[in-house]
C-alpha cells in the first residue's frame, strides 16, 4: 500500500526518522518496504502489508501504531467531538435501517448531514488522496475516502432524497436483480451477493461499490453516511463472482473490527461538516446486536523465556505490549498475593493482557510472544540448541517393511510411482474388473476419477502407456491403498515390466519376486498356476498364484493382448500384485548365515517332455527330491509348446547347479546324480527326458 510520509508525521508530536531510515526500520522489523520515491514536497512509502495485518494496518492509524512501537514514539491521542449545529433534526425521524441478513452484517451505523454544499474538496485533501492513488471527486466522497485511508474503515455516502421509502435495507440480492455502479458498469446480481437497498431496488453492492442511483452530485443537499461491518466470506465471494475488486472489498475481505464503525463515521461526519458547511442531525442509527469485546489472554512470563530462548524483563515486556496498544495487567489481587511465597511468586509470573478488538490476529499466548519478539528485535535473540530429550519413535512395522520393499525393488531397476487413488469408467471397461462393491465417488473431480481403485495395476499400465515413447524398458511399482467394498481398505504392492515375450517376462518377474521375498527373510515360496478368474480380474492370459507357507498373498500374470491393444501399448507386459498387509506379517529381519562354498559348482542342463497339464513345480519337486543335497539350485530357462512336439505335450528345460560344501565334485559323481534325476522323471507316466 502507498503511504504519505507527511501524512504519517501528522500522527506524532515528535519528528519521525528520515524516510530512508524509516524504510529501513520497517523493512527489518515490521513490513517489507518495496520502494521509496520523492513526490513533490512529500515522500511516498510503498509498504507491503501482510494478510494477517490488513485488519489493523491497512490505514495510517494502524501503521502509525507500528512505527510508534518500533521507534518508541507516542501516537497522538485524538479526541473527536462532534458539534451538532441543529438540535431540531433527528435522524430517527427521517430514516429507518433494517438489517435482513444479520449473519452477513454484524454492524450497520448511519448518520445524516443536511444543508450540504457539494463541491471540490480542499487542496491538501486532494493532494493526499492523489498520493495514495485515489482520484478526488467531491468534498463528500473525498472525505469518506480520506477517513477510510486514516482509519481503515470503508464508508459510503447516499443522497437522502434518492432513497425510496426512506428505508435502508441490508439484504441478499435477488436472482436477476441488476445494478449500475458509480463508474457506469452494469452488474447482474444473485442471492450470493449482499446489497444495500431501499424499499424498491439496490443502492450499492455491500462492501464493494456504490450504485449510480443514490450517488452524490452537485444537487445533493442531504446525505446519509454509512459505516458497516460485513462478514469477510460474503464480500470475498461477491467480489469474485462479479470480478470486481475495490479498496473497500480489499479491507472487508480480510475482516475488520466492528467497533471501528462509530469512530470512523463520527470523524467523517465532522470532516464533511467542516468542508461542506452542512449540519449534523441528532442521533445515530446503530444496528449492533452482538457487541464484540476485547479479549483477555493469560501470558506466562516463564513460558516467554522458554519459547524465545532469551531473558526479557517483565518491565520490558509490559512496555512493549503497551506500545502496541495492548493492556497488560499483573495477575492476582492484593488479597491473593497475601498467600504463601510460592503462590505469590507464581502470580507475579502471569500477565492478563487485554487485546483491543482491532487486533484480529492475536488470539493465543504465542501470538503475544511473537509480538514481543518482533518489537524486542529478532537480531537480539541468539541461536541456541534446544535442551530436550529426544525419544525415538515406536517402530512402525508397516512403514519399515514398505521402506525395505522400496529399496529392494529400486536396486533391481524399478522406479516407484505415485498415482491417484481413482480410476475411470473407461478403465473399468477396459480391464473388465470383476470386483464386487466397486466404490463410486459421490462428487468426483472429473469423470476420470469416478471410482476408487480396486487394484493398482490399471494405473500402472497407464504409466507405461504414457512413458513408452521415451523408454524401451519400463519397470515401475507402487505401494498404495486399494478399496474393495464399503468397509474394505487395504495396502497393496504391485509392479509391471515391459518385455518382448510374455513367457520371458513372466520368468524374469518371477525371479524378481523371489529375490524380493528372500531379501525380506521369506524362504517357503510357492507358485501355483491359476486362471484369470482367480484374481478377480480378466485382463490376464497367464497367471500364477504366489504363496508363502501355503498362504496365498498375491499373483503373477501377463497382461492379455486385448487389453494392451486397447491401451496402445506396443510391448508385452507382465505384472505382479501382492497383498502387502499379509506380506508384512511374513517378513523377518532374521537372516540365516550360509557360508559360500569354497568348491566349484557344475551346471548341467536337462529337458523333459510332459503333458500340457503338468506344472513346472511338479517337475522341480522331482528334480530336487532325486538330486538331494548335491543340488544347489534349479532354474527354468525355457518352456516350449509348438507344432514340432507331439500333440498335447510341452517341453521344460532346466539348468541344474551341482555343488558340495566339503569337496569338489567329480564328473563321475555328477553323472550319477544326473542319471538318477533322469530316471526319476521318466518314472512318471507320459514324462520323457529328451536326449
Amino acid at each position: 500500500m502507498i503511504f504519505s510520509y507527511n501524512w504519517l508525521q501528522s500522527f506524532f508530536n515528535k519528528k519521525l526518522p528520515k524516510p530512508e531510515k524509516l524504510a529501513e526500520i520497517l523493512a527489518i522489523r515490521s513490513f517489507e518496504v518495496e520502494e521509496i520515491r520523492k513526490s513533490g514536497k512529500d515522500w511516498v512509502l510503498d509498504v507491503d502489508i501482510l494478510p494477517n495485518r490488513v485488519p489493523d494496518c491497512a490505514c495510517y492509524l494502524g501503521l502509525a501504531r507500528e512505527i510508534g512501537a518500533i521507534t518508541k514514539l507516542k501516537v497522538k491521542n485524538e479526541k473527536l467531538k462532534i458539534k451538532v449545529k441543529s438540535s431540531k433534526l433527528n435522524i430517527k425521524n427521517f430514516l429507518n435501517v433494517e438489517v435482513a441478513d444479520k449473519k452477513s452484517c454484524s454492524r450497520y451505523t448511519a448518520r445524516m448531514i443536511t444543508g450540504v454544499k457539494v463541491g471540490l474538496s480542499p487542496k491538501w485533501m486532494q493532494e493526499r488522496l492523489k498520493i495514495c492513488g485515489l482520484q478526488p471527486i467531491n468534498n463528500v466522497v473525498d472525505a469518506a475516502n480520506y477517513v477510510m485511508l486514516e482509519t481503515g474503515q470503508p464508508l459510503h455516502a447516499f443522497d437522502f432524497e434518492k432513497i425510496k421509502g426512506k428505508t435502508i435495507i441490508v439484504r441478499k440480492a435477488k436472482r436477476g436483480e441488476e445494478i449500475i455502479t458509480l463508474d457506469g458498469s452494469k452488474y447482474e446480481l444473485d442471492e450470493n451477493i449482499l446489497v444495500i437497498a431501499d424499499s424498491k431496488e439496490p443502492l450499492a453492492i455491500a462492501g464493494i461499490k456504490g450504485g449510480k442511483k443514490a450517488e452524490i452530485d452537485e444537487n445533493t443537499k442531504t446525505i446519509v453516511l454509512e459505516a458497516a461491518n460485513f462478514e469477510p466470506q460474503i464480500i470475498r465471494r461477491g467480489s469474485k463472482l462479479l470480478n470486481l475488486k475495490t479498496d473497500a472489498s480489499y479491507r472487508f475481505e480480510h475482516g475488520l473490527d466492528p467497533n471501528l464503525t462509530e469512530a470512523a463515521i463520527n470523524k467523517a461526519t465532522s470532516l464533511i461538516q467542516e468542508i461542506s458547511h452542512g449540519k449534523i442531525a441528532n442521533g445515530l442509527l446503530d444496528f449492533y446486536p452482538k457487541k464484540v469485546l476485547p479479549k483477555i489472554i493469560k501470558l506466562d512470563l516463564v513460558y516467554i523465556d522458554k519459547l524465545l530462548g532469551v531473558k526479557i524483563s517483565k518491565k520490558e515486556i509490559i512496555k512493549i505490549l503497551k506500545s502496541l496498544g495492548l493492556n497488560p495487567v499483573e495477575s492476582g489481587s492484593k488479597a491473593a498475593l497475601r498467600g504463601s511465597p510460592p503462590l505469590k511468586a507464581w502470580f507475579r509470573k502471569i500477565l492478563n493482557v487485554g487485546v483491543p478488538t482491532f487486533r484480529l490476529d492475536i488470539s493465543i499466548p504465542e501470538d503475544l510472544i511473537e509480538e514481543i519478539a518482533r518489537i524486542f528485535g529478532y537480531e537480539k535473540i541468539n541461536g541456541i540448541l534446544p535442551t530436550t530429550t529426544l525419544i525415538p519413535p515406536q517402530k512402525n512395522d508397516n512403514l519399515f517393511w514398505q521402506g525395505m520393499v522400496k529399496n529392494i525393488l529400486k536396486e533391481v531397476g524399478f522406479a516407484e510411482v505415485y498415482n491417484y487413488s481413482f480410476i475411470s469408467p473407461k478403465q473399468v471397461s477396459n480391464f473388465k474388473l470383476q470386483i464386487p462393491g466397486l466404490l463410486e465417488v459421490e462428487n468426483p473431480v472429473s469423470v476420470e476419477q469416478k471410482y476408487l481403485r480396486p487394484s493398482l495395476i490399471p494405473n500402472l499400465l497407464k504409466n507405461i502407456q504414457k512413458n513408452q515413447e521415451y523408454f524401451e524398458k519400463i519397470k515401475v511399482f507402487e505401494i498404495g491403498k486399494i478399496f474393495i467394498g464399503k468397509n474394505h481398505e487395504k495396502t497393496s504392492l504391485a509392479g509391471v515390466i515391459t518385455t518382448r515375450e510374455t513367457k520371458q517376462g513372466f520368468y524374469e518377474l518371477k525371479g524378481i519376486v523371489d529375490l524380493l521375498l528372500n531379501k525380506l527373510g521369506i524362504s517357503d515360496i510357492w507358485y501355483n498356476e491359476c486362471s484369470s478368474k482367480k484374481s478377480g480380474m480378466r485382463p490376464f492370459e497367464q497367471c500364477a498364484v504366489i504363496k508363502i507357507n501355503r498362504e496365498e498373498i498375491g499373483f503373477l500374470a501377463g497382461i492379455s493382448e486385448g487389453v494392451l491393444r486397447v491401451l496402445k501399448i506396443k510391448q508385452r507386459v507382465v505384472a505382479f500384485n501382492i497383498d502387502f498387509e499379509r506380506l508384512a506379517k511374513q517378513c523377518s529381519e532374521e537372516q540365516v548365515y550360509q557360508p559360500i562354498s569354497a568348491y566349484p559348482a557344475a551346471v548341467r542342463d536337462i529337458a523333459v517332455l510332459v503333458p500340457r497339464k503338468v506344472k513346472v513345480v511338479e517337475v522341480l519337486n522331482k528334480i530336487n527330491t532325486a538330486g538331494g543335497k548335491l543340488i544347489m539350485d534349479v532354474d527354468v530357462f525355457d518352456i516350449y509348446e509348438g507344432e514340432e512336439l507331439p500333440e498335447g505335450k510341452k517341453n521344460f528345460a532346466f539348468h541344474i547347479i551341482y555343488q558340495a560344501k566339503d569337496r569338489t565334485l567329480t564328473a563321475k559323481e555328477i553323472d550319477a546324480v544326473h542319471q538318477k534325476i533322469a530316471q526319476a522323471l521318466e518314472s512318471q507316466p507320459s514324462w520323457e527326458v529328451r536326449k
